[in-house]
């Protein structure tokens, strides 16, 4: 998920439609694109139609929000909508499911990170290093981690969030050179593909969740903005326009590389061709410059829980930080599985708190007619973002096992 840790922190209230607008493009667009036509193949075309209803179901939750917010001046995150909702209970089940959302992605790029360097230099390895043989995909998943640190280590992140704000035209400049790979490099379009694939969907609907979590991003941008009132325009053009990105990519890689997919597109792109290379670095310089942004509120979440003498000690919170990476370096290098991962984080936190939470605290601050047509419509998203909570939970943990399992006997 890209979340609030993405957005350069505006002026409260004084910020343009356009900016919030890339903003929230910035915030709905991210490296879930790359695994879209992975999603698409794991669930076949007939796929798409569930990728509609998330958008829809996404959107609304996303106007849920912003009514939440117009009901209670007071709400200015999304923390404090659950907590305007159910107390401190609710602020608190809010907390923990951003903090794990955004620990797990943090890995998730560290595995990105390591999958396609290794692509590029299949041939780097590392052995015995500590008595131990590390194979490319590690060695690389270290590297990173080790470039990463001082910016990491840092307090102010201002420049990182300046070339943050590169997302939206990364996601651009990938669509456009896979496309170029399929027209001009030879690969072409002709792959068929299923019409569905059921043991596939949940795995399909979890990625599609996955790439449409932004919903905890939109306080912060609502705040931000000038003329609040065109803020439901903003979330309109914005899952617009990420919808057209995400289902192109995932069309038109599925007719690419068709089952032969990999989690990621970029891992299918022949790496000797310029445009493949192109949409590599791409894919790899973008989580790179997040990195460090994403990582930010969850050590400062995790330096609250420390008394304050310890959380002003530069040098506590250097180890801290370095130690909050290495734990994310371990469960890389043990879970080096990018489209289960990812999966996990859709199904688990991403339905949970894109859709199930927005829904529940505006039934709760509204109290709006559970009986009325709107109160049903509301009640049968929370009915179906639990659905996809469980199976696709489910779903993505028993993939990880199956994939632990193989990759040790292999």
């Amino acid at each position: 998920m890209e979340v609030e840790a993405n957005i350069k922190k505006s002026n409260e209230g004084k910020t343009s439609f356009m900016k919030i607008l890339f903003n929230g493009l910035n915030s709905i667009l991210g490296v879930g694109i790359l695994s879209m036509p992975y999603a698409l193949s794991s669930g076949g075309w007939l796929s798409l139609i569930l990728l509609i209803i998330i958008i829809i179901a996404s959107t609304y939750a996303g106007i849920l929000t912003k009514r939440c917010m117009d009901l209670n001046p007071k709400i200015k995150t999304y923390g404090q909508i659950g907590e305007f909702s159910y107390g401190k209970f609710g602020k608190t089940i809010v907390s923990i499911i951003l903090y794990v959302d955004l620990y797990l992605v943090l890995i998730g790029y560290l595995i990105l990170e390591g999958d396609n360097l290794h692509n590029l230099f299949p041939r780097v390895k590392l052995h015995n290093f500590l008595g131990i043989n590390f194979d490319g995909n590690e060695t690389f998943v270290m590297i990173i981690a080790i470039v990463l640190l001082p910016t990491i280590w840092l307090d102010d992140l201002s420049i990182l969030a300046y070339f943050s704000a590169t997302g939206v035209i990364a996601c651009v400049a990938i669509l456009v050179t896979v496309i170029w790979v399929g027209v001009f490099d030879g690969v072409g379009f002709r792959n068929e593909g299923e019409l569905v694939n059921w043991k596939g969907v949940p795995t399909a609907v979890s990625l599609f969740m996955f790439c449409y979590s932004a919903n905890p991003v939109f306080p912060t941008l609502y705040t931000s903005m000038h003329k609040k009132e065109h803020f439901s325009k903003v979330l309109l053009i914005g899952f617009s326009f990420a919808t057209i990105m995400n289902a192109s990519m995932a069309i038109l890689g599925y007719l690419m590389f068709g089952s032969n997919l990999q989690s990621q597109i970029t891992l299918n792109l022949p790496t000797q061709n310029l445009a493949s290379k192109i949409a590599i670095y791409v894919a790899w310089m973008s989580p790179l410059s997040k990195f460090a942004l994403i990582m930010k509120p969850v050590a400062q979440t995790t330096e609250s829980w420390f008394p304050p003498k310890y959380r002003d000690n530069r040098a506590f919170k250097m180890v801290l930080r370095t130690i909050l990476v290495a734990t994310q370096v371990i469960i890389a290098i043990t879970i080096p599985f990018f489209g289960s991962l990812m999966s996990l984080v859709g199904a688990l936190l991403s339905a949970t708190a894109s859709i199930t939470v927005p829904c529940l605290c505006y039934l709760k601050i509204s109290k709006i007619n559970r009986k009325s047509s709107e109160g049903v419509f509301i009640m049968v998203l929370v009915l179906l973002s639990l659905v996809v909570v469980v199976i696709g939970t489910y779903t993505s943990l028993r993939s990880i096992v199956e994939d632990k399992v193989h990759s040790i006997k292999t």
